[in-house]
């Protein structure tokens, strides 16, 4: 007798496994889950799930990176457990696996149509999630700068305040140590000591801080070197914290706050200027004019110190994903790029220091503090923004990690009509002993 056994169908997970397999080039690194409670992939593996089929759909309209992440920002997709395990596996298979040759685009077109259809994901294209920037205007115009800068530092004083502690710093820390007890205020504290040394503060030194943030390094060098600041931010939710600090801090003789472009800043002969992580948002036209204003707004023998996000020689730099919902008409460059656009305006670079390993342990800093108090981060901005930010930490770290990104500091001084730096080599000797000694 002839037993006739059942065809077993395969279930959603099995379908898009087989997707995810032919674009992959290999097997999949983590466990797939899809809507219809079907699953395959590694049992001991990180376990992604495919909620709904509009997450392919925003794969085949959108294919890549910034279609995974709008698939995973509305929940479309998710992770089961810690995302950054799903993140870290996916990523070390795409780098591990290489260079991949495609089956013929037929048959491989045929099969992934008929398992697209199945699915239930042809459809029309689904809008973009409310977190994702829409900037109008030319490239890096100053009202699209304004607009750019607005989308991601006007979030929420409070969200910035939560995620980065007391400091209300958002730059790369300086961890003088491997101690438990170095923390990420204590690694932010070393940075900003380190930049008053690189730049020689005195009391009385006039310092200009373009890009002031929340006003960690124009409050500490007030407070700590006793110096003269003036604070400038595009970011009006920036200028309103900073100001309400030097209230409350009684620094109103030392320090100004500027809400403007670069670009408008008037003055010269300031003793140093610094420019924390705000160089990437220049833009690739514009910076020699930059670099060229940093010139002018220091005099002969004072300083300037760029600190600024760079990208490998063959490295995408920050992504779509980045660009789309972080730092929109973000450009970053090779360090020596930067090192040469600084020369050419006349400025001589005497000192250049990474800190790529640093902002991986910085981020990976921001990133528990935002795991431990997510309902709080939730109920500040809303869970699709967490979750922006729960991607952009993980994929940062990331990306410092493997060396795609990396964040140095440039110390470059204005020579005077003689050639003197007015650096000396017992001073720069120095920085490092000091911090060493805190």
């Amino acid at each position: 007798m002839t037993i006739v056994r059942p065809t077993v169908r395969p279930g959603a997970a099995q379908r898009l496994a087989a997707l995810a397999e032919d674009a992959l080039g290999g097997p999949l690194p983590v466990r797939l889950r899809a809507w219809d409670s079907s699953e395959t992939g590694p049992e001991n593996a990180p376990v992604v799930v495919v909620r709904s089929p509009r997450a392919l759909r925003r794969l085949l309209w959108q294919p890549g990176e910034l279609g995974l992440a709008r698939a995973y920002v509305t929940g479309e997709l998710d992770m089961e457990g810690d995302p950054a395990l799903g993140l870290r596996a996916v990523w070390a298979a795409a780098r591990d696996r290489g260079p991949y040759v495609r089956r013929p685009a037929f048959v491989g077109a045929a099969r992934a149509f008929g398992d697209v259809l199945r699915l239930g994901a042809v459809g029309p294209r689904l809008p973009a999630p409310v977190s994702e920037a829409r900037l109008r205007g030319g490239l890096h115009s100053k009202a699209r700068d304004r607009a750019a800068i607005s989308h991601h530092y006007d979030l929420s004083n409070d969200f910035y305040r939560l995620l980065l502690g007391e400091t209300m710093a958002y730059s790369c820390g300086y961890w003088t140590g491997e101690e438990p007890e170095v923390g990420p205020a204590d690694a932010q504290r070393a940075k900003l000591e380190l930049i008053c040394r690189k730049l020689g503060l005195v009391p009385g030194a006039r310092l200009l801080d373009i890009g002031c943030g929340w006003g960690a390094l124009t409050l500490y060098a007030a407070e700590e070197h006793h110096a003269q600041v003036t604070a400038v931010t595009l970011a009006r939710e920036q200028a309103a914290y900073v100001r309400q600090q030097v209230r409350e801090r009684g620094l109103e003789h030392r320090v100004e706050v500027v809400c403007q472009d670069y670009r408008d800043v008037t003055g010269s002969a300031y003793d140093a200027v610094a420019t924390i992580e705000m160089g990437e948002h220049v833009g690739d036209v514009e910076y020699p004019a930059f670099a060229a204003a940093l010139h002018r707004l220091v005099r002969p023998r004072g300083r300037v110190l760029v600190q600024q996000m760079s990208r490998g020689a063959v490295a995408p730099g920050g992504g779509a994903f980045i660009e789309a919902y972080i730092a929109p008409d973000m450009h970053m460059r090779p360090m020596g790029e930067t090192v040469v656009l600084l020369e050419a305006a006349g400025l001589e670079v005497r000192s250049v220091e990474s800190l790529r390993e640093h902002y991986a342990r910085t981020i990976n800093a921001w990133h528990r503090t935002l795991e431990e108090r997510w309902a709080e981060f939730v109920r500040l901005v809303g869970e699709e923004t967490a979750r922006v930010w729960r991607l952009y930490l993980i994929g940062g770290a990331l990306a410092f990690e493997q060396r795609r990104m990396g964040v140095d500091q440039f110390l470059a001084v204005r020579p005077d009509p003689t050639g003197d730096s007015g650096l000396t080599k017992a001073e720069t000797a120095g920085w490092y002993r000091h911090l060493d000694a805190r």
